[in-house]
């Protein structure tokens, strides 16, 4: 079982900053998928990004590259979405997800995930 809670939200103008977290607990010795999804209103659930945390390899959804950057703690408890250049567009719910593998690359597939978050709320004003 692998529980997690999200906390950084929050309301920025274009072209700021923020940073979310995702604490994870129960089973983080074993390799996992983490990753980050958002959903605006009246739209599907997409992912942001994802990071294999035995591996630390990335990856990313296009409309995101070169702006969002998911790392992770050294303890691997941790896992960060640092996003820069936020978008009006990037407004959404934010959800930390996990799934344990031991495939040592994630992909963005929502249907992988076992395990999510409550979400945490992120408004972009322009």
């Amino acid at each position: 079982q692998v529980q997690l809670v999200e906390s950084g939200g929050g309301s920025v103008q274009a072209g700021g900053s923020l940073r979310l977290s995702c604490a994870a607990s129960g089973a983080t010795y074993i390799r996992r998928c983490m990753a980050w999804f958002r959903q605006a209103p009246g739209k599907e659930r997409e992912g942001v990004a994802t990071i294999n945390t035995g591996s630390r390899s990335t990856n990313y959804a296009d409309s995101v590259k070169g702006r969002f950057t998911i790392s992770q703690d050294n303890a691997k408890v941790t896992v960060y979405l640092q996003m820069n250049s936020l978008k009006p567009e990037d407004t959404a719910m934010y959800y930390c997800a996990a799934q344990l593998t031991n495939m040592f690359s994630c992909g963005l597939n929502r249907s992988f995930f076992g395990y999510w978050g409550q979400g945490t709320q992120v408004n972009i004003s322009s």
